[in-house]
């Protein structure tokens, strides 16, 4: 099973909307798909149509053995959600009264090998410790970031975090997320990309309405809007994951 994270330190960039049509688009191949929605704020179980809840929460969560007791279907056939509970905000404080806090979640995950092929984690805005479990499990981290100078520095301190810790094996894929080609401060970052970012994905997400209205849909843009520039664009990206990440998943 390959883990494959979507994180950014910074908020509103996309995240949520990329890691859902993401997962769709695994999904959407016959690949057994799972998403866990990590954020307490529960976007990712909206925009599936599942309460944002998990009996017992964070505790309970990660001491329970059978996995059907936790997972969810989702209306997609292969793609299956661990829904978001509001106790995660305080999973911090859950996982470091533990032995070795820093792989509790690698322990937990493990349990989900034998029935899924990916795993994605959409994983709140911040560095805190279930950061660092996410930092230490994960094959692969997608971070997406808006073509502005304060994006990328957040993605220079990922960078950072990932050059001290030299165990982690992790692959780092940026990509530019939310672009808005009207504005010259867009255009002209992506153009210097070559000079400030190595290694960014080709596809980028434009700033487009029609993501918008996953909320009022509750679905990924590739359910209700198939053909869509959004939807096209997400399929394009996935692709390119599996290439660039050599993931047997097409």
């Amino acid at each position: 099973m390959k883990v494959i994270a979507v994180y950014n330190i910074k908020g509103g960039v996309g995240k949520t909307a990329a890691c859902v049509n993401l997962a769709y688009a695994c999904a959407k191949s016959g690949v057994k798909t799972l998403l866990w929605d990590l954020d307490s704020q529960g976007a990712s179980s909206y925009y599936f149509n599942v309460k944002p809840e998990v009996k017992g929460g964070t505790k309970k969560l990660f001491k329970t053995k059978a996995i059907s007791d936790l997972v969810k279907e989702t209306d997609i056939e292969c793609l299956d959600l661990l829904p978001a509970d509001f106790s995660y905000r305080h999973m911090d404080l859950f996982l470091d009264s533990e032995k070795k806090p820093k792989k509790q979640m690698n322990e937990f995950l493990s349990r989900f090998k034998d029935d899924y092929d990916v795993l994605f984690l959409d994983c709140p805005p911040s560095f805190s410790l279930v950061s660092e479990n996410v930092f230490n499990c994960a094959d692969v981290m997608l971070i997406p970031l808006i073509p502005t100078t304060l994006s990328l520095r957040t993605y220079e301190q990922i960078l950072e975090y990932v050059g001290d810790h030299k165990k982690l094996t992790l692959k780092l894929m940026p990509f530019f997320s939310m672009v808005d080609k009207r504005k010259k401060l867009h255009v002209d970052t992506i153009l210097d990309t070559d000079n400030r970012i190595t290694g960014v994905l080709h596809t980028a997400i434009p700033y487009l309405s029609i993501i918008e209205y996953m909320g009022t849909q509750r679905a990924p843009v590739g359910l209700f809007a198939p053909k869509s520039q959004a939807a096209i664009l997400f399929d394009q990206l996935w692709t390119e994951i599996v290439l660039r990440a050599r993931l047997n998943c097409r």
